[in-house]
C-alpha cells in the first residue's frame, strides 16, 4: 500500500468518552479516532446507545436508511436502528453511529452489569452479538466500505469471526480487514455453549478450534483467532500474554499460535487535559522552568486531606481501583512497614469492599501520615498528580496504565512494579549515571516494593540535584496520542490491501 494513502477505518467499541465510560477503553475510543481524523484518515465509530446517554445533549438523530433494521439472534428477530451523532473534539469532529435497541441497551443505564446486584446482565451474549451484526448492516446500508474494522475487547470479539466466515466471498466485504485490540484480557465474554446457536456462525466453529474455550463460547478468543492482526496496549504486555500463563488468562495457547500477529502499542494521554502548565483543576500551574511552583500544590493537597505540611517529608500519592491486580494485596501486607517510614500517603480510589474496610480501619492509627478518599473525584485526581512528590503504582497486572504517564508529565516520580505498560514507560533510576525517570521493582512482593520506596525516599531527602533531574526527565516525556496513532496507522497499512 502507498505510504500516503488515506485509510477508511470503522472503529467499534462498547464505550466512548464523553458519552459513556467505565474504564480506559472509553478514553482510547475517543482520543484515537480524533487523532486519526486529524491525520487525514476517514474514521467512523459504532457504539451502543445505553439509557444513560443523553439524546438531546449529544444531538443524536435518526438516519432514514439506518432505521428499523433487523438481525437474527438465534430464532429471534431483533429490530434496531443506527442513529447518528458526532464526537466533537478540539480539532476533530468524528462521525458516530449509536446502536439503538430499547430491550438490549436503551432500557439500561449501566453498561455490562446490574448496578444493584453487581452481576453481569444474563443476556450480554445477545447484546454484543447484536453489536457485531449491526456493523455489517451499517456497511451494507450506507455503502461506506472501510479498509479496516478496528474491534476493541471481548464485546467486539465476534466481528472478525463474522467477517471471515459469514461474509467471506461477498464482494462488498472481501477486502475489509480487521484488527482486534485487547485492552484487558481478564474480561473475556464467556457464555454457555448454548450461546453458539444464537450467533448463526458455521457449525465447525462450535469447537475448541473455533470460538469455544474449555467448552464455553468465548468472545475474546473469537477475536484472537479471526482478526487479521491483534494488538494490546503496551509492548511489554504483548510479550507477557504470549509467554506467561498468569498474564495469558487461560488464552496463552491461542495467543502463542498467533504470536507473529501480536503487537503492542502504548496508549497516549490527552495532553490538553493532563498538563501542569494548563491544568485549571490544580492549585497553581507550573512548568519545567518553574518547577518550584509544584510545592504550592503539595500544600493544597495536604490541606485538602487534613494533613500537616512538613517540609522535606515526601508525599506519596495513589489513585486507582482497589483490587488485587492493582497491587493492593501487596500494599495491605506492607502497610504497617510503610507507615514506619517518614512519609505521608494519600489515596483516592474505589473497589473491593475488603480494601474499603481495611483503609477505613487504619485511618485512626495513622492520621498524621495517611488520608484517603474512597470514591472518585476528578478534581482531586488532578491535585494528587500535581501535589505528590511520588506516585506509587504496585500493579501486579497493568496492560498499559495511564496514571504513571500523568505522574511523569507532572514531575511526580513514579514507583512501579515492572509489568506491562509500567515497564514500557518508567525507566529505573540508576545512581551511578543519573539516568531514569522513576523507581522500578521487579519482584512482586512486599520486600521489593518497600526497598524501592526507601530508595526513592533516600534520593529525595539526600540528593536534591538528582531528584530534580528525575522529575525533569519525566516532564520531558512525550505521551501524546500522535505517536500512538502513527503506530496504529502502520498496523492498519500492514494488512490493508
Amino acid at each position: 500500500m502507498p505510504p500516503s494513502k488515506k485509510l477508511k477505518i470503522l472503529f467499534v467499541t462498547s464505550e466512548v468518552v464523553p458519552f459513556v465510560k467505565t474504564g480506559g477503553l472509553a478514553d482510547v475510543s475517543s482520543a484515537l479516532p480524533q487523532k486519526l481524523l486529524e491525520m487525514g484518515h476517514q474514521i467512523r465509530i459504532v457504539v451502543p446507545k445505553y439509557g444513560a446517554i443523553d439524546e438531546r445533549k449529544f444531538k443524536i438523530h435518526e438516519v432514514v436508511r439506518l432505521k428499523d433494521l433487523s438481525a437474527n439472534i438465534g430464532d429471534k428477530e431483533v429490530i434496531f436502528s443506527l442513529r447518528s451523532s458526532f464526537l466533537v473534539g478540539q480539532k476533530a469532529r468524528v462521525q458516530l453511529y449509536f446502536l439503538d435497541n430499547e430491550e438490549y441497551f436503551g432500557s439500561r443505564h449501566s453498561l455490562y452489569a446490574d448496578p444493584i446486584s453487581g452481576k453481569d446482565f444474563k443476556d450480554n451474549d445477545e447484546r454484543f452479538i447484536l453489536l457485531a451484526k449491526s456493523v455489517f448492516e451499517l456497511i451494507n446500508k450506507l455503502g461506506w466500505v472501510p479498509d479496516i474494522i478496528h474491534c476493541n475487547d471481548w464485546q467486539c470479539g465476534l466481528i472478525p469471526a463474522y467477517l471471515k466466515n459469514e461474509f467471506a466471498g461477498q464482494e462488498l466485504f472481501e477486502n475489509i480487514k480487521s484488527i482486534f485490540t485487547v485492552h484487558n484480557l481478564l474480561y473475556q465474554g464467556v457464555f454457555a455453549k448454548s450461546t453458539f446457536a444464537k450467533t448463526g456462525l458455521p457449525a465447525e466453529l462450535n469447537s475448541d478450534e473455533g470460538i469455544l474455550h474449555k467448552g464455553k463460547v468465548n468472545f475474546m478468543k473469537s477475536g484472537l483467532v479471526f482478526a487479521d492482526l491483534i494488538n494490546t496496549v503496551s509492548e511489554t504486555h504483548a510479550g507477557e500474554i504470549c509467554k506467561d500463563d498468569n498474564y495469558g488468562a487461560g488464552l496463552k495457547d491461542t495467543l502463542v499460535k498467533r504470536k507473529k500477529d501480536v503487537y503492542g502499542i502504548i496508549n497516549g494521554i490527552d495532553t490538553s487535559i493532563w498538563n501542569p502548565e494548563k491544568d485549571k483543576k490544580i492549585a497553581k500551574k507550573y512548568s519545567i522552568k518553574k518547577i518550584e511552583d509544584k510545592e504550592e500544590n503539595k500544600k493544597a493537597l495536604l490541606d485538602k486531606f487534613g494533613l500537616d505540611y512538613k517540609e522535606g517529608v515526601p508525599v506519596i500519592g495513589m489513585i486507582g481501583r482497589l483490587f488485587d491486580t492493582k497491587g493492593f494485596d501487596v500494599l495491605q501486607k506492607g502497610f504497617k512497614e510503610l507507615m514506619k517510614l517518614d512519609i505521608q500517603l494519600v489515596l483516592l480510589g474505589t473497589g473491593d469492599k475488603k480494601y474499603h474496610k481495611f483503609f477505613e480501619s487504619t485511618l485512626m492509627d495513622n492520621d498524621e501520615k495517611f488520608a484517603c478518599y474512597l470514591g472518585f473525584d476528578d478534581e482531586l485526581a488532578h491535585l494528587i498528580e500535581a501535589g505528590s512528590d511520588m506516585f506509587l503504582m504496585p500493579s501486579r497486572y497493568e496492560p498499559c496504565g495511564l496514571n504513571q504517564m500523568y505522574s511523569l508529565v507532572y514531575g511526580t516520580v513514579p514507583i512501579v512494579h515492572k509489568t506491562g505498560g509500567l515497564a514500557d514507560t518508567v525507566e529505573n533510576f540508576i545512581d551511578k549515571d543519573g539516568t531514569g525517570n522513576g523507581f522500578v521493582f521487579s519482584k512482586y512482593d512486599v520486600a521489593s516494593m518497600i526497598k524501592e520506596i526507601k530508595r526513592a525516599i533516600k534520593v529525595y531527602t539526600t540528593d536534591k540535584k538528582s531528584w530534580q533531574k528525575i522529575m525533569k526527565t519525566g516532564m520531558k516525556s512525550d505521551f501524546s496520542w500522535l505517536n500512538s496513532a502513527k503506530s496504529y496507522v502502520e498496523l492498519y497499512k500492514k494488512i490493508a490491501s
